[in-house]
């Protein structure tokens, strides 16, 4: 079971819109880790590609079969060079910056509510 050929003819064409040959990319099948038992160990299932102009890089192995993490690997790197031509940032970065932004504002309100606690209290509370 793999993507249909409709899906592989877009990419192969999206990829020729962008200017991205397939002699520029490294790609390596490597064991993968996690769930998928027995199989995913002892198979090189997961996909490692690198961009060689650009140094991206992405590893899929989220599925037991080697030509679905085939496919994954090159729409998502794709993908990552087209937003690094852009300037624009992709999904997975968004989403981090986004996280990042959440966790600072929240760690800003815990330092100014234990401030304000801690100024309320007498001194010799403190102590």
């Amino acid at each position: 079971m793999g993507p249909d050929k409709k899906k592989i003819e877009a990419l192969e064409k999206k990829m020729t819109d962008i200017g991205i040959k397939k002699t520029d990319i490294q790609e390596k099948f490597i064991k993968s880790s996690g769930r998928g038992g027995q199989k995913v160990n002892k198979t090189s299932s997961a996909v490692f590609l690198r961009h060689g102009k650009t140094g991206l890089s992405i590893k899929v192995g989220k599925h037991r079969s080697q030509h679905l993490n085939r496919f994954l690997a090159w729409r998502g790197l794709v993908e990552k060079i087209e937003a690094f031509g852009t300037g624009n940032m992709d999904k997975e970065t968004e989403k981090l910056a986004r996280l990042r932004k959440q966790k600072q504002h929240r760690k800003r309100k815990t330092k100014k509510k234990l401030e304000e606690t801690s100024a309320k209290r007498p001194q010799a509370d403190r102590a």
